[in-house]
């Protein structure tokens, strides 16, 4: 399905009954409403799971390609106000995460719970920022499929690319398929986010935070100190998982994921 949204056409899908627990999914970068399959399964006997392509990615449209994450948070914004549902529970992973971090600082009467996987709460550093740049670099330079051969070897738990190289052909085969001009956009929106830090003590909704054990991008340091600062968090570290946690080890994520949701009707 497809709606106007900010200027551009935001592709979405809806599972499940809408009597369950509305459960919205943020993708990574630079990824798409795609990789969250699993989890629509296991979710959507009993809950309302919206899943969506973030302006630039998957099936939504580029616009100009000049991105903020404040833009992505007003782009999730107005898709709740057109699904017209009330308090949702966030799920966002790394891009995702940042994006419903930044949502849960502006809007706190949007959500019900949020879920972060595989993020963090600080801005780039420097290095950070530089690293963007070069890759933005790559993008324009040499393509997608060039830009994929250096990002998504680091994406995964080496175990990962040796016992399961079909999801890492579909991760590989979702990057090469987003736009040049989109990635580029996304990596400046990303380099200039804000620090969230500061705003988590602040954030009293219950909060649950899954981390690959073997992260290198965002690793469970990372989440840990989320977890200290955070009023109402818990904290789970997966094994035998890298940066897509959720493709990486499904059960153990959506196991923990199915736990939180249920206390939340208790």
């Amino acid at each position: 399905m497809k709606t106007l949204i900010n200027g551009i056409e935001c592709s979405y899908e809806t599972h499940g009954p809408r009597t369950g627990i509305p459960v919205v999914l943020i993708h990574g970068f630079p990824f798409s409403k795609e990789m969250w399959q699993p989890q629509v399964h296991a979710l959507k006997a009993s809950n309302y799971v919206i899943t969506y392509d973030v302006r630039g990615h998957g099936e939504s449209g580029i616009g100009d390609g000049q991105y903020t994450i404040e833009l992505f948070v007003d782009d999730l914004i107005a898709l709740l106000d057109h699904l017209r549902v009330g308090k949702v529970v966030i799920v966002g992973l790394s891009m995702g995460g940042y994006i419903a971090l930044r949502a849960a600082e502006r809007h706190p009467d949007r959500f019900r719970a949020l879920i972060l996987c595989d993020t963090r709460s600080e801005a780039d550093g420097n290095e950070g920022k530089i690293k963007r740049a070069q890759q933005a670099g790559i993008v324009k330079r040499d393509g997608m499929k060039s830009f994929a051969n250096t990002f998504v070897p680091a994406l995964f738990y080496k175990k990962t690319e040796q016992e399961n190289p079909a999801v890492v052909e579909f991760i590989r085969s979702i990057v090469e398929r987003t736009s040049p001009l989109a990635v580029a956009g996304t990596l400046t929106a990303l380099a200039a986010r804000t620090d969230t830090t500061a705003a988590l003590y602040n954030i009293t909704l219950p909060a649950l935070i899954l981390v690959g054990q073997h992260d290198l991008l965002t690793p469970p340091s990372a989440s840990e100190a989320m977890k200290q600062k955070l009023p109402n968090a818990r904290l789970n570290i997966l094994p035998r998982s890298g940066h897509l946690s959720n493709l990486e080890n499904p059960e153990e994520f959506n196991s923990h994921v199915l736990k939180f949701l249920a206390s939340l009707v208790r």
